[in-house]
């Protein structure tokens, strides 16, 4: 069963190279189970690894070439079990461990995770937490979010940071790891509307 989930994941990756939008979203929505809002974009080029694990908000763009993760721990699942498993998050409610807010812009090439490797288990087990990034949070390129962090509202990430720890509200950080940079002006109330065409 492991090949037909993986072969859906490809089929995910594969249509990040459809050129456009609308048609990207149809598929994603419909296909693979992201919940995505109104007016938001995925920019093309975009993996996942189980992208029925991912909830977008309105009006939020991410950027060519991102990677985002929705998986999270199946405890107790092996076998035949694991893939009725994704299926039934597939077309049911589900778990949704990324969840991206309204208004976030995420700029090109992020990497997001909810799962990683314990490097000092004797058996080098996956473990894992939901990421959470809030309404009008800024992304910049080439960005890794590590898995249990969550991105204030407003809190803006500088391009090449690597954030293992969450980020206030309405804060800029950046470096590796992330650090406190400045403060954001907390008047912001725009609205994101903009996608490149056939991208």
């Amino acid at each position: 069963m492991r090949i037909l989930i993986d072969f859906w994941v490809y089929l995910a990756t594969l249509v990040g190279y459809i050129p456009s939008h609308t048609i990207r979203l149809f598929f994603y929505r419909y296909l693979f189970g992201v919940r995505i809002g109104a007016d938001s974009s995925i920019h093309w080029r975009a993996e996942f690894n189980n992208p029925a694990g991912i909830a977008i908000g309105h009006n939020t763009i991410i950027g060519n070439d991102a990677f985002l993760d929705g998986r999270y721990k199946r405890t107790n699942v092996k076998g035949a079990g694991i893939a009725t498993s994704y299926f039934k998050q597939l077309f049911g409610k589900g778990v949704r461990p990324l969840t991206i807010g309204n208004n976030v812009s995420i700029a090109g090439e992020v990497r997001i995770y909810t799962m990683e490797h314990d490097i000092d288990s004797p058996d080098f087990s996956e473990t894992g937490a939901p990421v959470t990034i809030e309404d009008y949070a800024v992304i910049g390129t080439r960005v890794t979010i590590l898995p249990g962090v969550t991105v204030g509202r407003g809190a803006v990430v500088a391009s090449g940071a690597v954030v293992t720890k969450d980020v206030p509200s309405f804060t800029v950080v950046g470096g590796v790891p992330a650090q406190f940079i400045k403060n954001r002006n907390k008047d912001v109330h725009y609205t994101l509307k903009f996608a490149r065409l056939f991208q």
